[in-house]
């Protein structure tokens, strides 16, 4: 054994011995519990960055954990390969997008090997290869026969210069990331996935995810959108045009409502600008802007008034009929009634365009409405005819019931939730599976004609959708008539690779289906790890892709995630890295100083998994001494191995415990109590907590060390001291070994213990080792006998005195009391003086 802890050679060493031994391969075994641990596939940029770090580490720490409790666990890695900046680099470097890619890979899998991350790679997918995709594209064509998937027009940011669509976040300042031209507001065919059909599913089934953060589920919930209100029907004053359906969630505020807001794509919107120019170029301009939520909530409010009113059927009034920019097209009916004063938007509008303010609601407390509207969800109704006086509840229930007897008005659930729009005009990403007939229309492809390959040497010059300029590729012939037809040359949204994999990962190789019996055995993930971003896109569309596999027999749960664990960010100097910042940390660069378990030590050590993490350079610092600490303590005590050829395959030592010095019992009490509390943070994973254990773990051991090598120590305390260190190295290697694996791996090996510590079980606590003997102690307040109190033999004064005082019965005499002094009668009385 080396005297010097030599990190760089023996991870290196060890990395080829797992990989060449296999030893993180997995099959499916009906006698063991299964463990399946997952964290969110990378994008391959190319190099791992700190984040990338923390996110994978955590999942490894999970698995290799579960590993040693007995389960059967697979932990797997892939890349979710297709995306835009394969294309950036494309235009920017002249590199074909597939050869960027798989060039970034092969980097970033040898730098996942040097981190030490225990990955059965022989599951490795890449969602960009025709293996992949081309279930993908076969599901698609399920969906589409299960009424799944449908085709219609949809707003999309267009650039006029390149030819192509830019997603939400290519878009700055209204201007093109890369053309500089200002982007048009483009409506083109698009598909959807009809994630609205499984709405209240995927709202309801929330309840059942007890593992998930809260945070998660109401970001969900509120993504969703589930409101029950009412849907009412406003005549419109024009023979030619139907009745206005609003929905609404406060029919109390009827009487409040003194104008209609419509959408640019409103048909009433439509009709009216047939005969007004002016207003087509209004609307050309309102659709201009994007439709999130956040821009539209602080968006400049314009409108344009139709002419047109409607008759409120409550009021018997007619109010005007506007056309407004902050009207959603997709929400509703996309039309809205106002009620300026208690609604901020519709104030805003009310106030530009002097348009009534009328308050239904009375307020608590004098308010001008003409200044600021007023937000109240209870009250009492005011201005409001028979209804003035009703509370705002009770007001909803009579209205709407008058208003749907009278036909007037419907029961209705709405949801902010919108069918998932797939159609990507890019190039690198999966071919959508459509060919267009003449003669049939459109036609899916075939399956046995799957997959339909994404050429991968292409002019890529990033003007328009490339495959367009590829006759041999959207060239084709219908598969039904046999006459000339041309292909789909929109592709999917990355969104759908990322939907999936999780379960791809059990049967990667199959190619007969897309999954099989092996993805029923292994889903749900029992474990998933990644960004809290994720949230409410790649976490609800996965979800949803899990209960359509369920209900096409391919796999046999409800939902694909049991537990999720976010990981907070890393910063640096208090601000979240970023190269503009100036403030990034290589990996690389730091496991080539101090290796790879330093590194993960720190980032397991410096914060618990689900706050952000502070880096520190110290702190890595510290993470490499611990580990040169734990290397001497093993060198120094050679005799270990001698130990181990003696007790082979045991790791209880053959002691009678009863029998040895209190202080030896008591260095033993330590480390179990050091285990138990380890086990209990490793089930929470507050892996901080578990490190900073196992520092007071190795601070025993070197007591315990230091103990040993005293001259005094007779035979029989050298014989105790050498087993407790020997069981308390080898419980503290087996609970850092998932954590640090290279040097517990070495370390193990070195000192003799039977087998690999990858394998090893993991150590259980003592239970006679954690009890303590017990005094009686006789306790008096000022001589009087108020308590006898059974306590820790081993207790100094100070955590006596503290115990003592802190007993109910106790307080009842000291309490708001002067203590003047405390006698101690050892191991028989205290006597408290006030």
């Amino acid at each position: 054994m080396q005297e010097q802890y030599q990190p760089l050679a023996l991870e290196a060493d060890i990395q080829k011995f797992w990989e060449e031994h296999q030893c993180f391969k997995v099959t499916e075994d009906l006698n063991k519990e299964k463990f399946y641990c997952l964290s969110m596939f990378p994008y391959p940029s190319g190099h791992l960055h700190v984040g990338h770090v923390r996110n994978y580490v955590l999942g490894d720490v999970i698995a290799r954990y579960q590993r040693m409790l007995g389960k059967n666990v697979l932990h797997p890695i892939g890349w979710d390969a297709f995306g835009l900046p394969a294309e950036n680099a494309a235009i920017e470097k002249g590199i074909p997008p597939a050869k960027w890619t798989y060039t970034n890979i092969e980097h970033m899998s040898k730098q996942f090997k040097q981190l030490g991350l225990s990955f059965d790679w022989s599951r490795e997918i890449t969602t960009c290869k025709p293996d992949y995709y081309r279930w993908e594209q076969w599901l698609f064509i399920q969906l589409l026969k299960n009424g799944l998937v449908y085709k219609k027009n949809a707003f999309v940011n267009w650039d006029p210069i390149d030819k192509t669509v830019l997603a939400n976040e290519q878009v700055i300042d209204g201007r093109g990331w890369r053309s500089g031209a200002l982007i048009e507001r483009k409506e083109i065919p698009q598909w959807f996935l009809k994630i609205t059909a499984y709405a209240d599913e995927l709202l309801n089934d929330l309840d059942t995810l007890e593992a998930w953060p809260d945070e998660v589920k109401t970001m969900q919930r509120n993504w969703i959108g589930r409101s029950q209100g009412l849907t009412i029907q406003f005549k419109v004053n024009h023979p030619e045009l139907d009745p206005i359906e609003i929905f609404t969630t406060r029919p109390d505020t009827l009487f409040g409502a003194t104008f209609i807001a419509l959408s640019p794509n409103h048909p009433i919107t439509h009709f009216v600008a047939q005969h007004d120019p002016k207003l087509r170029d209004i609307i050309a301009s309102f659709q201009q802007i994007p439709t999130s939520e956040e821009v539209t909530a602080h968006l400049e409010k314009k409108g344009f008034s139709t002419g047109l009113t409607a008759y409120n059927p409550l009021t018997k009034e007619n109010v005007p009929i506007w056309i407004a920019n902050f009207v959603k097209t997709d929400y509703g009916s996309g039309a809205i009634m106002g009620v300026p004063a208690h609604d901020e938007r519709d104030f805003e509008f009310a106030k530009k365009y002097h348009l009534p303010i009328r308050p239904v609601i009375q307020s608590t407390q004098p308010h001008d409405y003409q200044s600021a509207p007023l937000s109240m969800n209870t009250g009492t109704l005011i201005n409001s005819g028979l209804y003035t006086g009703l509370s705002a509840e009770l007001a909803s229930v009579t209205i709407a019931k008058r208003l749907i007897k009278e036909k007037i008005a419907k029961h209705t659930t709405n949801y902010r939730l919108r069918d998932w729009g797939v159609s990507r005009q890019r190039y690198w990403g999966t071919p959508i599976p459509i060919i267009y007939c003449p003669t049939c229309g459109v036609v899916p492809v075939p399956e046995e004609d799957l997959p339909v390959i994404l050429p991968e040497t292409i002019n890529f010059n990033g003007e328009g959708s490339p495959l367009k300029n590829i006759p041999e590729f959207y060239q084709t012939s219908c598969p039904t008539c046999k006459q000339p037809a041309t292909r789909e040359t929109d592709t999917l949204d990355t969104f759908v690779e990322s939907s999936w994999y999780y379960a791809r990962f059990a049967c990667p190789t199959q190619n007969r289906a897309m999954l099989d019996d092996r993805s029923k055995y292994w889903t749900p993930v029992d474990h998933y790890i990644g960004g809290i971003e994720h949230a409410v896109l790649h976490l609800l569309y996965a979800r949803f892709f899990h209960k359509v596999l369920r209900d096409l027999g391919l796999l046999n749960s409800n939902e694909p995630f049991t537990r999720l664990l976010t990981q907070g960010m890393v910063l640096k100097d208090g601000a979240k890295m970023s190269k503009s910042k100036g403030n990034t940390v290589d990996p690389a660069k730091l496991m080539s100083q101090y290796g790879a378990d330093t590194l993960r030590l720190f980032i397991l050590f410096a914060a618990p998994p689900e706050q952000s993490l502070e880096w520190s350079d110290a702190g890595v610092e510290g993470a490499y001494r611990f580990l040169k600490r734990l290397w001497a303590l093993a060198y120094s005590n050679p005799w270990i191995l001698e130990l181990n050829e003696t007790h082979k395959h045991s790791l209880t030592p053959p002691i009678d415990w009863t029998k040895t010095p209190n202080e030896h019992r008591n260095l033993r009490r330590q480390v179990h109590e050091i285990l138990q509390l380890a086990r209990h943070d490793f089930e929470r994973q507050q892996f901080n907590t578990v490190i900073a254990s196992c520092m007071k773990l190795l601070n025993t051991l070197q007591t315990a060390s230091q103990l040993l090598s005293g001259s005094s120590t007779d035979e029989d305390a050298q014989h105790t001291l050498k087993h407790i260190i020997w069981q308390g190295l080898s419980i503290l290697l087996r609970l850092l070994a998932p954590i640090v694996p290279h040097i517990t791996h070495a370390l193990w090996k070195e000192l003799n213990f039977s087998g690999l510590i990858g394998k090893a079980h993991w150590p259980k606590v003592a239970a006679d080792a954690l009890t303590a003997e017990k005094i009686d102690w006789v306790v008096q307040v000022n001589g009087k006998l108020r308590a006898q109190l059974s306590l820790d033999m081993h207790y100094n004064d100070e955590t006596l005195k503290a115990i003592i005082l802190n007993d109910p019965m106790i307080k009842r005499y000291t309490e708001n009391q002067t203590i003047k002094k405390i006698i101690i009668v050892p191991k028989k009385l205290v006597n408290i003086v006030i």
